[in-house]
């Protein structure tokens, strides 16, 4: 398998094996005109496997999203071919209109409002802030 460098953009490293493919989805990396790949069952020293995602673009990218879905991923920031950055992701207070409520009766589903999940705990759990429905 042949995967060119990257020459500026990101390399979203550790990612939990079978969550790449969500990390591409909630991103919308499938909207971008440059070069993107996943790499799935990267072989890892940490894990036995993980997931890999490439961007080779300078693209905004949204760190609380990303932490949110693998929260011990890396984001490896790359400038003419080289890594000059290597940020470690922490989980985010708040998330606002990154995963919605599962309770058909919350109000977030039944008015026009933004669908916002606090962290209530240091093992990554979200709650609604209108129901306290726990967030999947």
């Amino acid at each position: 398998m042949n995967i060119d460098s990257i020459e500026n953009g990101y390399v979203i490293d550790h990612i939990p094996s079978g969550k790449g493919m969500k990390v591409y989805e909630i991103l919308n990396l499938s909207s971008l005109s440059c070069q993107v790949a996943i790499i799935t069952n990267a072989k890892s020293k940490k894990n036995e496997v993980k997931d890999i995602v490439k961007i080779n673009s300078l693209i905004d990218l949204d760190l609380d999203v990303i932490a949110f879905i693998a929260p011990n991923a890396t984001v490896n920031v790359i400038k003419d071919s080289i890594r000059v950055e290597k940020r470690k992701l922490t989980l985010p207070q708040k998330l606002k209109n990154v995963v919605k409520c599962r309770n058909p009766r919350c109000i977030c589903n039944n008015e026009d409002i933004d669908h916002i999940f606090t962290l209530v705990d240091e093992k990554g759990t979200y709650r609604c802030l209108y129901c306290e429905t726990k967030a999947k």
